[in-house]
């Protein structure tokens, strides 16, 4: 027969970190798209393979609907699957606000980017900023929801007050790391801004 503080020991449950883990992966990789679109002084398809193309009556990623190759550090060519959307692309990527100008032959489009005047990398500084700050936020908004759940199961409880120190330590540990991911994300975009 178990004693009291046997049984107290099986009711004692293992606080699952798991829905955590998959917010801060959703975060990291949230802040990996918004930032993949800010234009630096290199040529990524990053910058375009988002923007919305009218194809046959529904609006695609030009990802979707041709290749794009990076030609040489300044310069990208986006080649259509089907040839009839050359124009669609063109004016696509014209109106987007990235400051490019496509121009089109008979089988692709080549985009020259120009280089970043100190006003825009500003500009997309402030921005990159912003969205780390975002990010940054949403990790705060998830441990808090954490840590109220593991707070609400030590009163009813379901784990002891040590065991709740100990995962709020352990919480602690897991979004000190996803922050410093999310650091070196936005610095090596920083970097790639200034150069």
């Amino acid at each position: 027969m178990l004693s009291p503080c046997q049984k107290c020991y099986n009711l004692i449950m293992r606080y699952d970190f798991t829905p955590l883990k998959t917010k801060i992966e959703e975060t990291e990789a949230f802040l990996k798209r918004e930032i993949a679109s800010l234009r630096t002084g290199r040529a990524t398809p990053a910058i375009i393979e988002d923007i919305l193309v009218d194809s046959y009556g529904s609006k695609l990623p030009i990802k979707h609907v041709a290749t794009i190759t990076v030609e040489d550090a300044k310069t990208l060519r986006v080649t259509p699957w089907d040839l009839s959307l050359i124009k669609n692309i063109e004016s696509a990527i014209s109106s987007s606000n990235l400051g490019i100008q496509p121009i089109s032959d008979k089988q692709s489009i080549r985009i020259t980017l120009p280089a970043l005047s100190e006003e825009r990398r500003k500009s997309l500084l402030k921005i990159l900023s912003e969205k780390h700050e975002d990010a940054k936020i949403a990790l705060r908004r998830e441990r808090d929801d954490v840590w109220k759940d593991i707070q609400e199961k030590e009163k009813n409880k379901e784990m002891s007050e040590d065991e709740k120190f100990r995962y709020k330590d352990e919480l602690q540990k897991m979004i000190d790391e996803a922050n410093e991911k999310l650091e070196k994300i936005v610095e090596t975009k920083r970097k790639e801004i200034l150069s």
